[in-house]
């Protein structure tokens, strides 16, 4: 036993040791008999909590003494590190009390209807007012809007003081004996304006209490606020995962086999579609946090480059949560990418990229040889996320002191791969280039296997070389619907708010507010607007189809088409024209090679015969070589016809060399035009981004004379682009076009802007055909998961309202958190069903899913003999009635309507 435990338990025991004007049966001071252990208040020691106690009661002890005037020196040798964990492991210990307390708190608010802790304080109808065996505790209670010093009773029942804090609707900002404690109330406040404005910090939302209250702001205050907010989530985390276990949904992977209604909700007897999941991934900066280092010896040297090492204050807090997906597990791929050089590779730089892959080397990340000390200054510089076509967030993964590696996607794609199996269709921006990587990496056979499929989201696709998008862009892929693959765009337009307040968080801290966010998001953002979602494009679907019937005709007529089977054959033909684009015959390399040097002789031989003397042995050496190569006999001379052909050759690669810096600089305006115009983009960052586009302006305007220039040179002349062509420019398929190929495409139909236009049209209405029969799926899929999922934990409500009435009450709140938006659902859905040409039903179906936790085993796991086929049809036949009271009460709201006018 320590010096300080031997001396609290002798101020204990010993009365004389308490101020003179103190006794035990004072309300200032009445748990002197729970510290020797006569009192019936259980207070748990496990796990070393004794020597917490015995420091907490000294403290107490020795401010009575203060009071009196006797002053008592304390000699304290723990660290700030020593008492963060101490404390979180005390708090650690009572979690399981904590959050059974915090239960029938929300129970008994639920019944009696209290508003606020105060309004449950005034109450004489608690269990606690008749408890003659309990105590009373001392504490600064801390709410919104003021703050007040009470004496807070405190129940025999109880195991530990900060239950019984808890209990009572305070969360306490110490374990063991707490002297403030923030109202549950106060804190479930924050966390959903949190949520709902990431913006709001811990410190600006204490500093507006602090204006509340009329008092000065302090820093400990956003200390203990944070304190008792991290207990808080702790605690709601832990009831969370009690609550799953009673529902049986508490498998691996559950949340993310049941992500998304719409994508996962399978059913009994419907259609197959082509790609069972589309999900878009992609990586983002924004949510950066710096690691706190500790200076060097030697930081004054100007010269010195090394980082310090790491002084994070450990806190043994871990946060463990299934959309995160763990460092280890992502580090299996790090190998993955670079099984020739040893190190990790940038998606840049796969070296077996297959023939279609004309985007070899032309999208690079960042080099993290120029960026180290760049990323020295962070541990994680961004999240990678992996989201389905609605928006829900299947999975997260940080990225460590790195830019985008392969081994994120890698790692999404395996996870993905496991739980739903065959026939995934995934959009990331360098999907064409990801595929090489996947295919040569440790998964690569099993995605084959399973008819993974990588694909280019459509803004980003139209920025590809064009034989990339006859492979890979959403508009020429079957079954893919009219699906953009850019939800990850719209994503990260939003949890970008979250990037300030997270900068110089902990580890932990950081996970716990991007998993927060995401889960809040997924609940009451992305489901809220999950039949606005399947409305808009069912709508936009029937709008191309109707728009593509009037035109297409018509089209087809003027080009001489009586098929739509030869846009097939149209791009088959293109694919097979740029596929001679990609590379250069090594013969023709050659033979320019020698041309040029041949060239660069004679003209140095007229211009300068010194210098040709002095490189003479050089230069000769270079052409003998060559002409090794190329079996030449007799040297070339500038009236040869074969001189003449290569210097063609050389010509038109300058032409194309031109034009692709040409596309290039329009590459570069599209973008900037688009950052400009989004939403959340500052003044200066619009004023910045307004300046480079006059000067991008500039440099387009430069490349366009270089290249007519070149073009009306070339012979027979190349095509002329004009200023106001070049500017309008959104997709840059026409610009592979304009290149030089070794077959003449001028007679080709599929070549004229005509036939391109009816072409892209034809496959636009084939993919709105697709995006029909997809929706009519995921409409089907939507009813009955709303119908399911009430059925079923209505159904575990009234079960456990006989063992577990506080569970039972959590079951009622966890069901209306998708529940409010019900009514929402059905009205929109009926929308859906009175769109023109719907083919789809809104009657609910039958869930194919047959485990735990899932609608169609209600009967068996929850033995409840009331629950049957007749139930079933009855709520089907009720949802129907409501489809059809919406559909009357929308007519005579519209009679009234046309009746005012």
């Amino acid at each position: 036993m320590s010096i300080d435990e031997r001396r609290a338990l002798k101020a204990l025991q010993d009365s004389s040791a308490l101020p003179t004007d103190i006794n035990e049966d004072s309300e200032d001071f009445t748990f002197g008999d729970v510290w020797d252990g006569s009192d019936a208040l259980p207070i748990s020691h496990a796990g070393g909590e004794f020597g917490d106690l015995a420091r907490g009661v000294l403290e107490e002890v020795w401010r009575l003494n203060d009071r009196n005037g006797a002053r008592t020196v304390r000699c304290d040798n723990r660290t700030r590190r020593d008492r963060v964990l101490r404390r979180n492991d005390a708090f650690n210990e009572q979690v399981p009390a904590l959050s059974e307390a915090y239960l029938l708190w929300s129970l008994e608010k639920s019944q009696k209807g209290f508003k606020n802790f105060f309004d449950r304080l005034r109450s004489e109808e608690t269990d606690e007012a008749n408890d003659l065996d309990g105590g009373q505790w001392p504490m600064m209670v801390v709410d919104a809007f003021f703050a007040e010093k009470l004496l807070l009773k405190i129940s025999s029942r109880a195991r530990t003081i900060a239950s019984a804090m808890v209990r009572q609707g305070v969360m306490p900002c110490s374990p063991i004996s707490p002297v403030v404690g923030i109202t549950l109330e106060t804190l479930e406040f924050y966390r959903v304006a949190h949520l709902r404005s990431p913006h709001l910090s811990i410190q600006a939302f204490v500093k507006t209490m602090s204006d509340l209250h009329g008092v000065e702001f302090h820093r400990h205050l956003s200390r203990q606020f944070s304190i008792a907010f991290d207990l808080y989530h702790q605690i709601r985390r832990t009831v969370a995962s009690v609550l799953m276990t009673s529902l049986q949904r508490d498998s691996p992977d559950w949340r993310l086999k049941h992500a998304c209604p719409a994508c996962t909700y399978l059913l009994t007897d419907e259609d197959q579609l082509r790609f069972k999941m589309l999900y878009a991934m992609d990586g983002n900066d924004s949510l950066k946090r710096v690691i706190r280092r500790s200076l060097n010896d030697d930081d004054d040297d100007d010269n010195n480059n090394t980082p310090g090492t790491s002084s994070e204050l450990p806190t043994s807090q871990l946060f463990i949560s299934d959309r995160y997906l763990a460092r280890d597990f992502v580090d299996q791929f790090s190998q993955d990418a670079s099984r020739d050089s040893g190190q990790e590779k940038q998606l840049n730089v796969s070296q077996n990229a297959p023939e279609e892959n004309s985007c070899e080397g032309r999208w690079k990340n960042m080099d993290d040889s120029k960026t180290q000390k760049a990323w020295g200054i962070y541990d994680e510089t961004g999240i990678f996320v992996a989201v389905c076509r609605h928006g829900f967030c299947l999975l997260i993964t940080d990225m460590v002191q790195s830019g985008e590696l392969a081994k994120y996607p890698l790692a999404v794609v395996a996870k993905l791969l496991d739980a739903f199996g065959d026939n995934l269709g995934g959009g990331y921006d360098i999907g064409c280039q990801f595929n090489t990587t996947l295919n040569n990496s440790s998964i690569g056979a099993l995605a084959r296997s399973l008819h993974h499929t990588c694909l280019v989201g459509a803004f980003h696709g139209h920025a590809h070389r064009r034989l990339c998008q006859l492979f890979s862009l959403t508009t020429y892929i079957k079954g893919l619907g009219i699906e953009d693959l850019e939800t990850c765009e719209r994503t990260f337009s939003k949890s970008n708010s979250l990037a300030s307040p997270l900068r110089y968080t902990t580890i932990f801290h950081r996970k716990q507010a991007i998993d927060s966010y995401f889960e809040h998001n997924d609940d009451l953002e992305v489901f809220s607007n999950l039949s606005n979602f399947l409305y808009s494009n069912y709508k936009q679907a029937l709008d191309i189809l109707t728009n593509g019937n009037d035109v297409l005709p018509n089209a087809m007529r003027d080009l001489g088409v009586t098929d739509v089977g030869v846009f097939e054959s149209w791009l088959e033909e293109e694919k097979a024209y740029l596929k001679g684009l990609a590379r250069e015959p090594e013969e023709e390399t050659l033979q320019m090679e020698y041309w040029q040097r041949l060239v660069a002789n004679t003209r140095k031989t007229e211009s300068t015969r010194r210098h040709v003397l002095e490189d003479y042995e050089r230069n000769l050496k270079l052409v003998q070589a060559l002409e090794c190569k190329l079996d030449i006999n007799v040297r070339w001379v500038p009236d040869d016809g074969e001189w003449q052909r290569v210097g063609r050759l050389v010509a038109n690669r300058k032409y194309q060399r031109a034009l692709d810096r040409l596309e290039g600089l329009v590459v570069a305006r599209i973008f900037e035009l688009a950052k400009m115009n989004k939403a959340g983009t500052g003044y200066k960052l619009r004023k910045h981004i307004a300046k480079a586009l006059q000067t991008r302006s500039a440099a387009i305007r430069s490349a366009l004379n270089t290249y007519n220039n070149i073009a009306s040179a070339m012979f027979p002349p190349r095509q002329i682009l004009k200023w106001d062509e070049v500017v309008e420019y959104a997709f840059l398929a026409d610009f592979d076009l304009l290149r030089n190929a070794r077959a003449d495409i001028s007679q080709t139909p599929w070549s004229s802007p005509a036939a391109r236009s009816a072409m892209d049209l034809h496959f636009k209405m084939c993919r709105a055909q697709e995006e029909i029969s997809r929706l009519n799926v995921e409409v089907h899929r939507l009813v009955t998961y709303i119908r399911d999922e009430d059925i079923y934990l209505q159904v575990c409500e009234d079960q456990l309202k006989a063992t577990s009435p506080a569970l039972a009450h959590q079951v009622a709140i966890h069901r209306n958190i998708r529940g409010r938006f019900n009514s929402r659902h059905l009205k929109r859905l009926h929308d859906i069903s009175k769109l023109p040409s719907f083919s789809g039903t809104v009657v609910p179906g039958v869930s194919a899913r047959t485990g735990p936790g899932e609608r169609a085993d209600t009967q068996e796991d929850l033995d409840e003999e009331e629950v049957t086929e007749e139930v079933t049809e009855e709520a089907s036949r009720s949802l129907h009635k409501v489809l059809l009271i919406t559909d009357d009460l929308s007519r005579l709201q519209l009679i009234d309507n046309v009746e005012l006018e």
